[in-house]
């Protein structure tokens, strides 16, 4: 049969539910007792259009209730939607509420059977396939136990390895990971890797922004079951923030590559940073409910210069100056390092480092200063700066720049990671001589 062009096609999907005040409501609803509504309704998803291409790794992110998880179980075919359709082609193994699939009274081995089977596998693929399961799972001899017995853990464990072991051509995953330990979180993400490399198609939601920054090609942001934009997982993440703190959301505009070559730079010298300030210009966002404006900001290096490269292992500073436009109780001052995939690789702010908790009033302007030494990768990275603060007891966003400055950390040894842990080596023989 020929492939489709698409893994997963949604076409002006919308579900509907009705909410009833009460259980006689309901029945008497059913059976038409009254003319009378007794219900209300509710739209978990409202004509959602999604294309999944073959082979990528999707992430979809959104608020409690924004229909993340009706979304999948209608891919899934465990909901049915009211409108619209649903396309999939390719064998799907899905990984969606803890318990669904499994009977709690049988044990482990009997839950591997049944679930494969009800996917399609005859008893002997399953048998072929149990050992890759049971190392996988890795539960020892609970897996010989009433599944009622096991941990929320050892649940995700036995349920997991059933999804990814059965050769699916799709995988969906709807925010079990976070269940595991780091140990098992690690195997996982490994496995998508490997899917990813096979080319398979992965669809999964996470509240792990992290997450879906590295293993994502793209990402969805889903919101009172409305799609509100697709796109880079660190767009989609920057539109998500804000939803989070209850911003009318402003799209940013197309990440600019921030690939140098070293050696240019090198020779270029100044000319190469002045337009390492334009680039990271052109990728800001701003937004914020206008009682603070953060008028400018700064990267020096450990002689006092404005720069925007830093020698790594170097003490560097990094400024901004704030103009306060309405009286505010304690504000917080906050900048973020990201890399060039969204990912938030440190960052600091006034309130973490005890360095000031006092009211600001309408027309002062403060000068806020962070002085750290730099022991990043060499490589390039984002900036962010931030005014933010609590009314009562709501998190309240001033003024936020994502993306405003960019930073080069030069650096002649890179080690693992995103930072150098300066180990102390020695070599020693086996009698204790260097």
């Amino acid at each position: 049969m020929e492939k489709k062009e698409y893994a997963i096609e949604v076409s002006g999907v919308s579900k509907k539910y009705k909410l009833y005040g009460r259980p006689s409501d309901r029945l008497k609803d059913s059976l038409h007792l009254t003319r009378k509504k007794l219900y209300t309704e509710h739209l978990a998803l409202d004509h959602v259009d999604l294309k999944i291409n073959r082979g990528e790794t999707v992430g979809i992110i959104g608020t409690n209730g924004s229909g993340k998880s009706t979304i999948l179980k209608i891919i899934t075919g465990v909901l049915m939607p009211t409108e619209g359709t649903v396309e999939v082609d390719g064998r799907i193994s899905a990984l969606l509420e803890l318990g669904a699939g499994f009977n709690m009274e049988y044990n482990g081995i009997d839950n591997i059977f049944l679930n494969g089977m009800m996917i399609g596998f005859s008893e002997d693929e399953i048998k072929k396939r149990l050992p890759d399961i049971l190392d996988f799972a890795d539960i020892g001899e609970y897996v010989y136990q009433p599944v009622r017995t096991y941990s929320s853990g050892m649940f995700v464990r036995l349920a997991f390895a059933v999804a990814i072991n059965i050769d699916p051509e799709i995988l969906i995953v709807d925010e079990a990971l976070s269940v595991g330990d780091v140990f098992f979180q690690a195997k996982c993400y490994r496995k998508f890797e490997e899917f990813k490399e096979q080319g398979k198609t992965i669809l999964f939601v996470s509240h792990d922004l992290s997450s879906i920054s590295r293993y994502c090609d793209r990402a969805v942001l889903l919101h009172k079951g409305k799609k509100l934009g697709e796109g880079t997982p660190k767009t989609m993440i920057d539109l998500y923030k804000q939803v989070l703190v209850g911003q009318e959301p402003v799209m940013p505009g197309d990440m600019p590559n921030l690939a140098h070559d070293e050696d240019i730079r090198k020779k270029a010298g100044g000319d190469v940073e002045k337009k390492e300030k334009e680039v990271a210009g052109t990728a800001e966002l701003k937004y914020g409910n206008g009682s603070a404006r953060i008028r400018s900001f700064v990267l020096r290096d450990d002689k006092g210069r404005e720069t925007n490269a830093i020698v790594k292992g170097s003490v560097c500073e990094i400024a901004m100056d704030v103009d306060i436009l309405k009286d505010i109780a304690k504000p917080i001052f906050a900048f973020t390092v990201k890399n060039a995939m969204g990912i938030e690789i440190t960052g600091t702010n006034t309130m973490a480092e005890k360095a000031f908790l006092e009211e600001v009033h309408a027309g002062e302007t403060k000068r806020i200063t962070f002085r750290q030494r730099v022991d990043l990768q060499g490589g390039e990275y984002l900036i962010s700066f931030g005014v933010t603060g609590f009314e009562g007891d709501d998190f309240t966003v001033y003024e936020r720049r994502y993306d405003a400055l960019l930073m080069t950390v030069v650096s002649d040894k890179n080690t693992v990671g995103y930072y150098d842990m300066n180990s102390a080596v020695t070599v020693e023989d086996a009698a204790g001589n260097i």
